[in-house]
């Protein structure tokens, strides 16, 4: 059913492209990220080591998305996984393009996973610095 979402795919592009970036904010909330480990270190190393991975599978199954049912699921495992590690940029967009369907979704995929694949690169090289830093 295109459009019953009530999302429109051009004002999502665009609110989410117009937002202004925080100098200060990480592309990972490390106080979240503790939180959400309890403080482990080695535990907050395997999560971001198992965000980094499969951030890129997801990604894929977006690009590989041929119906609506296939979207949702990915990009809202992508949204989940983004929320665990404190990655809310892209928590946030993949949040707003989870909710596109039908021709909708047609219309911005190309955008939304490109948006999605740049996030993701930023927060993965985040993670590489971490980790070797």
């Amino acid at each position: 059913m295109a459009g019953s979402t009530g999302v429109d795919a051009k004002m999502t592009t665009q609110n989410v492209a117009s937002r202004p970036a925080i100098a200060s904010e990480r592309p990972i909330d490390l106080v979240h990220l503790s939180k959400y480990t309890m403080g482990d270190k080695d535990l907050e190393r395997e999560v971001l080591n198992l965000f980094a991975t499969q951030s890129s599978i997801y990604l894929d199954r977006l690009r590989e998305a041929e119906d609506d049912r296939a979207w949702l699921e990915a990009v809202h495992i992508l949204k989940g996984s983004a929320t665990g590690v404190g990655a809310w940029r892209v928590a946030s967009y993949a949040g707003e393009v989870e909710r596109l369907e039908g021709e909708d979704r047609t219309a911005i995929s190309s955008s939304a996973i490109e948006e999605l694949s740049q996030s993701v690169a930023e927060v993965n090289k985040y993670i590489h610095e971490l980790m070797v830093g």
